[in-house]
This record gives structure tokens, sequence and C-alpha cells, in this order.
């Protein structure tokens, strides 16, 4: 189970902080920085929409893109005995590293 919540077109990650009592949600895919905290889930989809108003407020008043521009690239380090791992399960498949990554990822993520 992921926690995720989804508001308009956008995605939060929720977690709970014991130490204050309240939910956090933190939107991802932004151009900046835009959370909010509640009680309870229904309060925290409220202030949720409420950030991402203000935050899409604010992108617009400035003339900046608010979704940030993914590059589909990223670098991966690991350890030596995953590499090899990852490799071998590769070529045992007939994929590259990366199509072999990317098939796992898809999976686990469920972005197919």
């Amino acid at each position: 189970m992921m926690n995720v919540m989804r508001i308009g077109e956008y995605n939060a990650v929720v977690s709970y902080d014991p130490e204050i009592g309240m939910f956090r949600g933190e939107f991802t895919g932004l151009n900046g920085s835009a959370d909010f905290y509640a009680g309870d889930v229904d309060r925290l989809r409220r202030e949720g929409e409420r950030s991402l108003k203000i935050f899409l407020e604010e992108c617009k008043r400035r003339g900046v893109e608010a979704k940030r521009q993914f590059s589909g690239k990223w670098m991966q380090r690991s350890t030596k005995a995953l590499h090899e791992a990852v490799t071998l399960a590769a070529a045992a498949r007939g994929l590259s590293v990366n199509q072999f990554v990317n098939e796992v990822l898809e999976e686990a993520t469920h972005t197919d």
C-alpha cells in the first residue's frame, strides 16, 4: 500500500508524525515545495487542496511552470554485489541492465 493522496492531477506522499499527532502531506513532482498538515484524513485533503491552490497561484503569478520536468535519467548507486546480481538477472532474461531495472521499477510502482 502506498501512502499517496491524489489531489487534482498532483500526488502527495502522506505520513503520520506521532510526536505532533498529525498527518503530513508533501506534494511530489512540483517545481518547489508544498506541504500540509492535519489531524485527520478529511482535513488533510482540504489542507492539501488549499496548499496546492496557493502554490499554483504563486507559480502563475511568477510565470513559473508548476510541474517539475523529469529527464528520465538518474544515477543509481548500489553495492558491487547487487550490481553483479542485477547484471546476471538481466542477462538471464536477455535484457540490458537498463531494460531489466525499468521492468522491475514499473512493476513495483504500477506505472506500466
